[in-house]
């Protein structure tokens, strides 16, 4: 049977670490409100944007004057991979979920005879996929000195993996993270950016015909950079909006836990101080027998 003394050292230390997990809980809970209206309000905006570069996709295509961004370089050997994970764990299954996703991408690949590199967004996807696939990095990307996601730090992403794009460094990119659902569910997500890939829809007002000025690829042209750095600012979003949510249930979960063996480490307690008396009673009552 445990010592009085240790029971009470635990049962101590058990309410310490809950107190803990139910103050992160509070805070993940009050970041997430802010995270999902960001990734929600975002949605409209990226689903509009994507929209309009379908349609002007679909008008040029096989007219042999396409961007680069949207044709491609005609090859597809070289894979780059942009894994966005967050900076901290806490989380539950948030960073191994997306890192999965990416490792078994990344398997494939390397099992077709393609080349692959790997950005990493966040220290704990780069931590998951080091020891398989450290010497695939290329570039890390270290957010935790940001407050607030902004468009700013997507342009940074965006601007890295163009640049690698025009001097030929990869033919394919793609970026993993999760989408946010709600606060129990999030989906690992793998999106090919280079060379864009558009879902062409019917417009909403049918029969509408549009005159581009200038010409649908000189537009393509300027907008299919500021559609990778939407696409990955959208990304990340949905990145921040899952985590703090992941974290919010984690720490739920955490706290519950810790309460549960409270309770039954404060029957064993009582359980063995009953013992401790009772026995010292048994000697008392038999020690006065005696005499």
């Amino acid at each position: 049977m445990a010592n009085l003394k240790d029971l009470k050292n635990r049962i101590a230390s058990v309410k310490s670490t809950r107190k803990i997990t139910k103050a992160m809980q509070m805070v993940a809970a009050a970041k997430l409100r802010r995270a999902q209206e960001a990734a929600e309000n975002a949605r409209p905006y990226a689903e509009r944007f994507n929209a309009v570069l379908g349609q002007l996709a679909a008008s040029v295509a096989g007219s042999g004057s396409a961007p680069r961004l949207l044709a491609g370089t005609g090859e597809d050997k070289v894979h780059l991979l942009v894994v966005m994970t967050a900076e901290r764990g806490l989380c539950g299954g948030f960073n191994a979920n997306i890192a999965k996703l990416a490792k078994t991408h990344a398997q494939s690949l390397k099992a077709a005879g393609k080349t692959v590199k790997i950005i990493t967004v966040g220290k704990k996807g780069r931590d998951n996929l080091r020891r398989d696939f450290g010497d695939l990095f290329v570039s890390h990307v270290d957010l935790s000195a940001v407050k607030s996601l902004g468009y700013a730090n997507a342009q940074d992403i965006a601007k890295d993996v163009l640049t690698r794009f025009d001097a030929d460094e990869f033919d394919v990119a793609t970026i993993f993270y999760s989408k946010f659902v709600n606060v129990v569910t999030q989906i690992p997500t793998a999106q090919q950016i280079i060379p864009a890939a558009y879902e062409t829809e019917a417009d909403a007002d049918s029969g509408a015909v549009y005159d581009y000025e200038p010409s649908e690829e000189e537009i393509l042209a300027d907008l299919l950079p500021r559609g990778v750095a939407t696409q990955i600012f959208t990304a990340l979003l949905e990145n921040n909006a899952s985590f703090n949510g992941s974290q919010m249930s984690a720490m739920d979960n955490a706290t519950r836990n810790a309460g549960d063996m409270i309770d039954k480490l404060t029957i064993q307690y009582n359980r063995s101080r009953q013992a401790v008396i009772t026995n010292e009673l048994i000697e008392i009552i038999s020690g006065a027998e005696a005499l």
